[in-house]
């Protein structure tokens, strides 16, 4: 990696056992809590808990949220169209898990 590359990246660690609220997802993806809303309801995110307010949110949320963040940002996706990306997204490496626990058997 280049030194320009090196400097734009970032690695986020998130503790799995991490339970974020609808605000603090909200602030840690730098999306609205409108938007977040949207993708509860677009079946991108799925909390624990019936209403906003209860909301809580894995540690791997994060990860997903910025994704949609970005494709909402920067693709100019739609909720509907980031649902099925992510959704895309999760089959292939679904897929690729399965090649690489075959091919070390």
């Amino acid at each position: 990696m280049s030194a320009s590359n090196e400097s734009s990246a970032v690695v986020t660690v998130v503790e799995e056992g991490l339970q974020l609220t609808l605000v603090e997802l909200s602030r840690a993806c730098r999306a609205p809590v409108e938007q977040i809303h949207v993708w509860v309801v677009e079946g991108v995110l799925e909390p624990v808990g019936r209403l906003p307010q209860e909301w809580r949110f894995e540690g791997a949320a994060l990860r997903r949220a910025r994704l949609a963040w970005r494709l909402t940002q920067d693709l100019e996706i739609n909720p509907p169209g980031v649902a099925l990306a992510l959704d895309l997204l999760d089959e292939i490496a679904a897929l690729r898990a399965g090649v690489r626990r075959r091919g070390e058997g």
